[in-house]
């Protein structure tokens, strides 16, 4: 058994922790351009107040990832609690706050970053700085690890890290974001805690067509526009196979039980679902949205270039160059260029493992009618590239949140419920400790 941990003065962890995110909101570190380095600045002195010492990983142009270490006895191998301090740009005229200032109203706290993932890596930080406070004795080396570049592809993070560092980012697990916990699904009002054990691969392409340019009074057959338009048709026509993952057929099957999905789980029953509800659809078959389209330069001129770009999300497990492959004979037209802009294929973490079950447990505890679900995550996090190596890696957030509050993440007038926040580091605090905690 695990030796009992001193218990943390929950009411000063909670007020610290929400003061620490609001500053962290106010250092604006959108991506593009990242300047993630104010981040570390941010980090690295709350770190050695504490005894802490932080290794910077320098990818220039300010692009800065910090680690810190809490070292245990080496019984267990490590355990990692991974964070990105990037967020995606705003639209400042559509926000009700400046979203930038770190306010706390209505029992919310405001600003980008605030669900992805600010909230959950200053959660991380206040579990971490109280290990050490407490002098917990630790079986394994407990690695703080916040990163840049995550929001456009962690070129310049996670991916420069393990070109140069790879040492940095062994361990045996990960927590990370990509999960999350929702008080409704399927119009079904009861907490669902989805635990991300995988994640869709984004394989970003451009299609270039190149053709005559000349007087729109004379229309030709060589207008690249025209052949670019052809190609994109075919694409949206293109009917790609639905396919139920084993972590799909248990995240159904735990949702049948509960009584939260209420139709056939297998590929024929979830096929009308899917054509009415475009999440389940994402969550079944490899996706492509078509996301900008660039031609011409008059009215009356017949372009010589016409480009598009593509965002597909590929299930895991699917080669991308296969898939481009696939893509190329559905244009059936060698005259439209396909080029790679951002690829990353994903493995699948296994969910029948001692931090799965120390998670649903741990879950239970506090959320007593709580659904806990391995899931898949549709977007893209830097555990793509950690479980490729062979990283059990799970996407955990344990903050109950609202489908409307949800839609703030990459949106407008982003917050977290304190509730959700404070409920989040609890769990996240029992988690580390149970996994970590050096046996009695």
């Amino acid at each position: 058994m695990v030796a009992a941990a001193p218990a943390p003065d929950w009411s000063a962890f909670n007020e610290e922790a929400i003061d620490l995110l609001c500053r962290f909101i106010r250092i604006d570190t959108s991506n593009p351009p990242g300047n993630e380095v104010l981040a570390c600045d941010f980090l690295e002195p709350l770190l050695a107040r504490e005894g802490i010492t932080c290794q910077r990983f320098d990818a220039g142009n300010g692009r800065v990832s910090l680690r810190a270490v809490l070292p245990g006895d080496g019984s267990k191998r490590p355990f990692m609690l991974l964070n990105h301090t990037d967020v995606v740009p705003v639209e400042r005229e559509f926000w009700d706050v400046d979203p930038f200032a770190g306010v706390v109203r209505d029992g919310y706290i405001w600003g980008r970053g605030a669900l992805d993932m600010k909230g959950l890596g200053i959660a991380q930080l206040m579990v971490f700085l109280t290990l050490r406070r407490l002098g917990i004795p630790l079986a394994r080396d407990v690695i703080f690890f916040a990163q840049a570049d995550e929001e456009a592809g962690s070129e310049y993070g996670m991916r420069y890290i393990l070109r140069n560092h790879p040492e940095a980012v062994d361990a045996e697990y990960i927590i990370n974001e990509g999960g999350g916990a929702t008080t409704e699904l399927f119009g079904v009002e009861r907490p669902v805690y989805s635990i991300a054990v995988a994640e869709k691969g984004p394989l970003w392409l451009r299609l270039v067509a190149e053709g005559m340019p000349g007087h729109g009074s004379v229309p030709h057959d060589d207008n690249a526009l025209d052949r670019l338009v052809r190609a994109l048709a075919r694409v949206q026509a293109w009917e790609r196979p639905l396919t139920v993952s084993p972590v799909l057929e248990e995240f159904f099957r735990r949702l049948q039980r509960a009584g939260i999905y209420r139709g056939d789980a297998t590929v024929q029953g979830l096929a009308a679902r899917a054509a009415e509800d475009p999440r389940i659809r994402a969550m079944l078959t490899n996706t492509i949205s078509t996301t900008t389209l660039h031609a011409g330069i008059k009215h009356n001129v017949i372009p010589a270039r016409a480009e598009a770009t593509l965002d597909i999300r590929l299930l895991p497990g699917v080669d991308p160059a296969a898939f481009q492959g696939e893509l190329e004979r559905v244009i059936d037209d060698p005259a439209v260029r396909i080029e790679p802009v951002h690829v990353r294929a994903s493995d699948t973490s296994p969910f029948d493992t001692e931090l799965f079950r120390c998670i649903e447990s741990v879950i239970h505890e506090f959320t007593e009618d709580a659904v806990v679900v391995p899931g898949m995550t549709l977007g893209f996090t830097d555990s793509a590239e950690t479980r490729n190596r062979g990283i059990i890696s799970y996407g955990f957030t344990g903050g109950l949140t609202t489908p409307e509050v949800a839609r703030g993440v990459h949106g407008h007038n982003e917050r977290v419920a304190i509730d959700a926040f404070t409920l989040n580091c609890r769990l996240l605090w029992e988690v580390t400790v149970r996994m970590c905690a050096r046996q009695a």
